[in-house]
């Protein structure tokens, strides 16, 4: 099994041909107006409207237009074929209409229409007071099994030296700052999460989703009752790193307003559909897109 980026012609046949066959299986929290925001990230920046903007390679659409006091009052997107439409042709079909910051009008363009190289939607939700994310990430793992390995006279640990020192960059699949092992233990990570959730924490709802380098865990609460406020946040990261020694990204697990890649969208940097998943033996080749098979 080997890792790639995929081409642009691969992205575009993705979202217009495979990613509609999964929209019955999106989480019930993704619709049209669920999140607060979609944004899209592109390989290369492309140009907006307003006179001396610099070029965006990521942009980030509101799901509802908002009052003065934050109400909603218009929906940006009326139906998920308008997110998905906004996805395979973002110039088009930018929300934003001929606003100043919509994406230039593709006509305009030397570039020919941009593809989204990730889909990402916001964790800020209109309707789920929790949409708790905990990320982790096989560059962490493998980073922290370098230490493990790696001579104490390797100064500079920030370098790519360090993995290379640890045999990582060598390893399969070849030249990422990871071990295929490495993802397979973030896939592991990410079930005993979901059980510490599930055993300790008493939630009701949870989800292990593979992002394509790692996993996100998911642990869900619609009570509009309760709330998950910064400071439960920082509790939450100390308990899971020093007690439980799961190694998360502590800052996605802090920060509300973050953006998450979209369930079934696709990871262009590895070819890989960011899947739900069921067990810790799931495979991450069988999350290659069949279009890409082809």
């Amino acid at each position: 099994m080997t890792w790639r980026h995929a081409t642009r012609e691969e992205i575009y046949r993705y979202y217009a041909e495979e990613f509609p066959s999964y929209r019955d299986e999106l989480p019930s929290f993704i619709t049209a107006k669920g999140p607060k925001q979609y944004a899209l990230a592109f390989r290369e920046p492309h140009p907006v409207r307003k006179d001396g903007v610099p070029d965006k390679d990521f942009i980030r659409r509101d799901t509802w237009q908002t009052n003065t006091s934050g109400e909603r009052t218009t929906a940006a997107f009326q139906e998920f074929d308008d997110v998905l439409e906004f996805i395979r042709h973002p110039a088009r079909n930018d929300p934003l209409g001929r606003s100043n910051f919509a994406l230039a009008d593709p006509d305009l363009l030397d570039k020919p229409d941009p593809c989204p190289d990730a889909v990402y939607y916001a964790l800020d939700h209109w309707e789920r007071p929790w949409v708790l994310l905990v990320d982790i990430d096989a560059k962490d793992i493998a980073r922290n099994r370098a230490a493990d390995t790696v001579s104490e006279d390797v100064d500079d640990r920030d370098d790519d030296a360090f993995l290379n020192a640890a045999g990582i960059l060598d390893a399969a699949p070849e030249g990422y700052p990871y071990a295929f092992e490495d993802i397979e233990r973030a896939i592991e990570y990410g079930f005993e999460l979901r059980d510490i959730f599930e055993d300790d924490f008493n939630a009701e709802e949870t989800m292990v989703v593979y992002s394509g380098q790692g996993v996100h865990v998911y642990l869900f609460d619609s009570d509009p009752a309760h709330r998950y406020d910064a400071k439960s946040r920082e509790v939450l990261n100390d308990l899971l790193q020093d007690t439980y020694e799961i190694p998360i990204d502590p800052v996605v697990t802090a920060d509300r307003r973050r953006v998450a890649r979209l369930p079934y969208s696709l990871h262009a940097d590895v070819c890989s559909i960011v899947t739900p998943i069921e067990s810790p033996n799931f495979d991450v080749q069988s999350a290659t897109p069949e279009v890409l098979q082809s």
